[in-house]
């Protein structure tokens, strides 16, 4: 069953800015200003993303002199990624009982 956690995570990373933010700090730790030179978003624009996925828990600030980098929390993907893995599982099962009673 769907969470409410699970639905909400969904609905941050839905977000094409957010999804595509996700995706570099897959590969990186970065700061705003990478993030802003990867992306074209705007400084504001960008922050307001960044804090929506702090809020849920997607990634987390280190700060480091006058700059604060964002690293990604793989854990809260995993999570979701277990979901859908557990969701296709039941479909196949499905699937496969679907095919076992259907019609010659």
């Amino acid at each position: 069953m769907m969470t409410s956690a699970n639905t909400e995570l969904i609905r941050v990373l839905a977000d094409p800015l957010r999804l595509q933010i996700v995706t570099l700090l897959a590969h990186e730790t970065l700061c705003t200003s990478h993030l802003v030179e990867e992306t074209g978003a705007r400084q504001t624009n960008l922050s307001n993303h960044l804090r929506v996925l702090r809020e849920a828990g997607v990634v987390e600030t280190e700060p480091c002199g006058r700059f604060t980098y964002y690293k990604l929390h793989p854990e809260v993907l995993d999570d979701l990624a277990a979901h859908f893995a557990t969701l296709a599982g039941t479909a196949r099962t499905t699937l496969e009982a679907d095919r076992k009673r259907a019609c010659p």
